[in-house]
């Protein structure tokens, strides 16, 4: 069979592949435009999605005003108003221009909670007479080169509800900032033992993450209080703070009250019957628990728990008065320290750990990782010591003999034998001889 040859034209072959060009172009603008609307779909879904995650926050943010309403909140004097915020509810004392009693929950969701402080310090817009303001707490200047000066007062503007509780709502955690939500606090206690006792309570959901923690926070007010005489409200300075906290589920409770100071104690040496704060303040916690329940759970006082066991094996640091000349406590170590005199420091072994590198850590006083003084024996010099120190000197009263030096801003001493130690008599020990 005789095959009939095909001939195509220039203009043919042009032809054709200007219709291959075409629909691959085509095909090649489809795609681009199925991926398109697949972005679109993509950023519809982010928005609603954006949308159902904020309706729940509105959600478990209605359940916490719900459930606070459910166990009751504190009591009120004549004449007082309940402020509600999304997340808390206080009554503003417009005498000490401070809240009088703040109450919140800590929900599980505090354990992923991923926002972090705003600093949006600002007055409440709620408090009809007028809430503290910045002026209260320091004055600011702006300098020629646009930056500020600040002249503070010495005192801290300290949450009453927490900041860090809340951080699984932008909403809730900024209004926080609030200035009805303030107390003045020392620094040292506001960022040292207040905030480890805010922290403990906000580790008991890691212990307990299905339940949640029914707060109330509060200075104790009374009329014979100082006041920031250079502020320009006037705020009362409190003495004392309290913190009630409940886990109606498990049946448990507790209160503190800490003074308005540097404190060097454990926080179990704090912790009181919520019976007692009542006595102390005049206000009523938890009106709507069965009575029989209310009674139990307002008359414990089991810091075990709700304190971490580091915590709980802290000690208060020895009395100064009770040391030889000489000798110094944990508290006063720290003005030493980077001196070149060598003195005598003196507590109670209440953690000891072995590093990677083979060296012995000995706390006293404090555990880690909130150590307040410890003393190191480098791997090389162990051999000098006629006993394991990780071992023999737990739970002793000792006394160390050396320069203080800054480790990582711990006080603390480097020991190269056992005369450098000595293992002291406790108050009880010589009571009993």
């Amino acid at each position: 069979m005789n095959k009939i040859p095909i001939r195509f034209s220039l203009s043919t072959s042009f032809l054709i592949v200007l219709l291959c060009f075409t629909y691959l172009t085509s095909q090649g603008q489809n795609f681009d435009k199925d991926i398109a609307n697949l972005e679109v779909q993509i950023a519809n879904l982010d928005q609603q999605k954006q949308k159902i995650n904020q309706q729940i926050e509105t959600t478990k943010l209605n359940k916490i005003q719900y459930d606070l309403l459910q166990v009751g909140l504190p009591s009120i004097l004549p004449g007082e108003e309940i402020i509600k915020h999304a997340a808390y509810c206080l009554v503003y004392s417009e005498e000490h221009e401070q809240p009088r009693w703040v109450a919140h929950i800590i929900i599980p969701d505090v354990i992923k909670g991923t926002v972090f402080r705003t600093n949006d310090f600002r007055p409440d817009p709620l408090i009809k007479t007028g809430s503290a303001v910045e002026e209260d707490y320091f004055l600011k200047t702006m300098n020629k080169d646009s930056t500020y000066s600040y002249d503070g007062f010495g005192y801290d503007r300290g949450h009453q509800a927490p900041s860090a509780d809340f951080r699984w709502s932008q909403t809730a955690l900024s209004e926080s900032y609030y200035y009805s939500n303030m107390a003045p606090q020392l620094p040292d206690f506001n960022r040292g033992s207040w905030g480890d006792l805010e922290d403990a309570l906000r580790g008991y959901l890691y212990r307990y993450p299905t339940t949640q923690l029914y707060i109330v926070t509060g200075p104790i007010l009374s009329k014979d209080l100082p006041v920031i005489e250079r502020g320009k409200n006037k705020v009362s300075i409190p003495k004392e703070f309290y913190k009630v906290a409940l886990d109606l589920k498990n049946k448990k409770a507790i209160g503190f009250i800490m003074p308005n100071q540097k404190i060097t104690a454990p926080l179990k040496t704090f912790a009181v019957p919520i019976n007692e704060i009542e006595e102390r303040t005049g206000i009523d916690f938890f009106s709507k628990i069965p009575t029989e329940l209310q009674e139990n759970l307002e008359s414990q006082v089991n810091t075990a728990d709700w304190l971490p066991e580091t915590s709980s094996a802290d000690v208060e640091p020895l009395h100064q008065e009770t040391l030889q000349r000489n000798q110094f406590n944990t508290v006063q170590a720290k003005n030493w320290m980077n001196k070149s005199t060598e003195i005598s420091v003196c507590g109670t072994v209440v953690g000891t750990r072995v590093s990677k590198a083979g060296n012995i850590l000995i706390n006293l006083d404090k555990q880690f990782p909130n150590q307040v003084f410890t003393v190191f024996i480098k791997k090389e010099f162990i051999p000098n010591f006629s006993y394991k120190p990780e071992k023999e000197l737990a739970g002793k009263v000792i006394c160390v003999k050396g320069r203080v030096i800054d480790l990582g801003g711990t006080p603390s001493v480097f020991i190269e034998n056992e005369r450098e130690l000595s293992i002291e008599q406790t108050e009880k020990e010589k009571s009993i001889q």
